[in-house]
C-alpha cells in the first residue's frame, strides 16, 4: 500500500512499502492522522457493544421492550475543523455503525434519552407543546487533572505523568466505593478520557432516572473542595467528627496516599514557596511561626539523609495534634491539608444536569491519539495512561496481525482486545442481565396489577 492510499483512508490499510522486515516494515507514523480513523471505525471500534449498552435490554423481543428507546438517545459528533453535529439519533445498530463509519467523527459524545426522537425535535416544537425533554440519562462524573494544578508540581495543564496520575487513581477509589456502598449502585463504568482525566458512568436503572435535583444532591454529597485560587483554605471541616464517608475515605485511601506517595513525589515541603502554601492553611500565627523557624533553620544546617518532605510533615502533624492544643479546629487542620491535596475534584455541572454530553468510551483523543479505554476500579492503581494504545500503534498491530489467520475479531489482534473484553465481561454482560430482569419484573408486576383490577 502506498502513502497516497493511506492518505485516502483505505480500509485495508497495511503500511509496509518496501521497508526492512520486522517492526519498521509495519510502522505507522505516531502523529494523529484523521485518515487513520477510517480504519479504526471500520475495523476496531465496538459499534455493536455501544448499541447494546445504550439499549439497556430494549433491543430484544420481550413484549415489555421499548422499541423506541435507543432511537430517542442523542449522539453528538465533533468533526474535523471543530464542526459540531448535535442531536444525531439512530434506530438500529447498523444505522449507528454506518453513520460513524461515514462521518469518522474526531469525537463522539453521548447525551440523554429524550421524550421524543431528538432528530425530529423541531417538528414537535411547532406543536406548541414542550414535549422535547430529557427523560433518562446515566449519572456521570468528570474528573480532570488540570483541576489539581495547584497541588502538583511535576506537570501542569494537559500534561500528565506517573507522578501525578495517581491523583486520578485516588479519585476513582473514593468515588467508586461511595457509589457502591453509600448509594447502592452496581453498574459503574470508569473510562480514561484519552488525555488527562477520567469519566464515570453510573448505569443502574435508578441512576438513569434521577431528576436534576437528585443528581445535584449526589454531586454535593461528594463536594469537599470549595472556593477558587483566591481562597487560602479550600477545605474546611465543621463539627466534632468527619462525616462517615469522609472518615472512611481518609483512613482507607487519602492519608496513606498523601504520606507514602504524594509528599515525596510532588516534594510538597521542599521549597519555601511550597511549604508556605501549606502553612497558610493553619489559622494560628504562633504555630506557623514555630514551624517556619524550624524549617528555615533546618535549611541552614547539614542536609539530612531523611526525606525533608516527610520530616517536615511529621513535625507539622506533631504540633497540630499534640495535647497542648485544645482547639478542635487546629487538630482538624491535618485532615484538611490532606483533603486539599488528595480529595477528588469533580466538575460539578457535568453531574448535576441530565442533558450534559459526555465523550463515548473507545473514542480516540485527537491531541494524543490515545483510545478512551475503560479502567478497572478494582486494580486502577495498575492503570498507566502513558501505555494506553494509540491509533498508530493499533494500526501497526493490525498490520502485524494480518499475517495471522487464526484471530476471529480484528481487535483481538491488537492491544485494544483486553479493553474490549473487560468492557463486555465486567460491565456490559452484568448490566444487560440486570436490565432484562428489571424489564421482566416490571412486565410481571403490570400483569399482576391488571389481574387484580379485573378481579374487582
Amino acid at each position: 500500500m502506498t502513502r497516497e492510499e493511506i492518505g485516502n483512508g483505505s480500509e485495508d490499510m497495511v503500511i509496509d512499502e518496501c521497508e526492512p522486515e520486522g517492526r519498521e516494515r509495519n510502522a505507522v507514523p505516531d502523529e494523529f492522522n484523521p485518515n487513520y480513523l477510517k480504519v479504526y471505525y471500520g475495523k476496531l471500534f465496538p459499534h455493536a457493544d455501544i448499541f447494546k449498552w445504550m439499549s439497556y435490554g430494549n433491543d430484544g423481543k420481550h413484549p415489555a421492550c421499548d422499541q423506541s428507546y435507543f432511537g430517542r438517545r442523542e449522539f453528538s459528533y465533533t468533526l474535523d475543523n471543530d464542526i459540531y453535529l448535535r442531536f444525531q439519533s439512530f434506530n438500529s445498530a447498523s444505522e449507528l455503525e454506518n453513520s460513524i463509519k461515514e462521518k469518522c467523527p474526531f469525537k463522539i459524545d453521548i447525551g440523554p434519552v429524550y421524550s421524543v426522537d431528538p432528530a425530529k425535535r423541531h417538528a414537535y416544537a411547532q406543536t406548541g407543546d414542550n414535549v422535547f425533554t430529557p427523560v433518562e440519562r446515566e449519572l456521570v462524573f468528570d474528573i480532570d487533572i488540570t483541576d489539581y494544578d495547584d497541588v502538583r508540581y511535576c506537570c501542569s495543564g494537559a500534561d500528565v505523568c506517573l507522578d501525578c496520575w495517581p491523583l486520578m487513581t485516588v479519585a476513582i477509589k473514593v468515588i467508586d466505593t461511595s457509589l457502591r456502598d453509600d448509594f447502592g449502585f452496581n453498574h459503574i463504568l470508569w473510562v480514561f478520557s484519552g488525555r488527562r482525566g477520567v469519566h464515570c458512568w453510573v448505569c443502574d436503572g435508578k441512576a438513569r432516572r434521577l431528576t436534576n435535583e437528585q443528581r445535584a444532591s449526589i454531586a454535593e454529597y461528594f463536594r469537599v473542595y470549595k472556593g477558587n485560587e483566591n481562597n487560602l483554605k479550600k477545605v474546611s471541616f465543621t463539627g466534632l467528627a468527619l462525616h462517615p464517608f469522609l472518615a472512611r475515605s481518609y483512613t482507607e485511601v487519602l492519608k496513606e496516599f498523601f504520606e507514602s506517595k504524594l509528599l515525596s513525589s510532588q516534594k510538597l515541603f521542599s521549597t519555601e514557596e511550597r511549604y508556605e502554601k501549606i502553612l497558610e492553611m493553619i489559622p494560628d500565627e504562633s504555630i506557623t511561626s514555630e514551624l517556619r523557624g524550624k524549617w528555615q533553620e533546618n535549611k541552614r544546617s547539614s542536609i539530612s539523609k531523611e526525606d525533608t518532605n516527610v520530616v517536615r510533615w511529621q513535625q507539622l502533624k506533631h504540633i497540630l495534634q499534640s495535647g497542648r492544643l485544645k482547639a478542635q479546629g487546629l487538630r482538624k487542620c491535618v485532615e484538611e491539608i490532606v483533603f486539599s491535596f488528595t480529595y477528588p475534584r469533580l466538575d460539578m455541572e457535568v453531574s448535576k444536569h441530565m442533558n450534559h454530553l459526555l465523550k463515548a468510551p473507545f473514542c480516540v483523543h485527537p491531541k494524543t491519539g490515545r483510545v478512551c479505554v475503560p479502567i478497572d476500579p478494582n486494580c486502577c492503581e495498575e492503570f498507566d495512561p502513558t501505555a494506553v494504545p494509540t491509533l498508530s500503534k493499533l494500526l501497526e498491530e493490525m498490520n502485524m496481525g494480518a499475517l495471522r489467520a487464526d484471530v476471529g475479531n480484528e481487535w483481538d489482534r491488537t492491544s485494544l482486545g483486553k479493553s474490549v473484553r473487560f468492557f463486555r465481561s465486567s460491565f456490559l454482560q452484568p448490566l444487560l442481565k440486570s436490565c432484562k430482569e428489571e424489564i421482566e419484573n416490571s412486565y410481571n408486576a403490570k400483569l399482576q396489577h391488571s389481574k387484580n383490577s379485573m378481579s374487582w
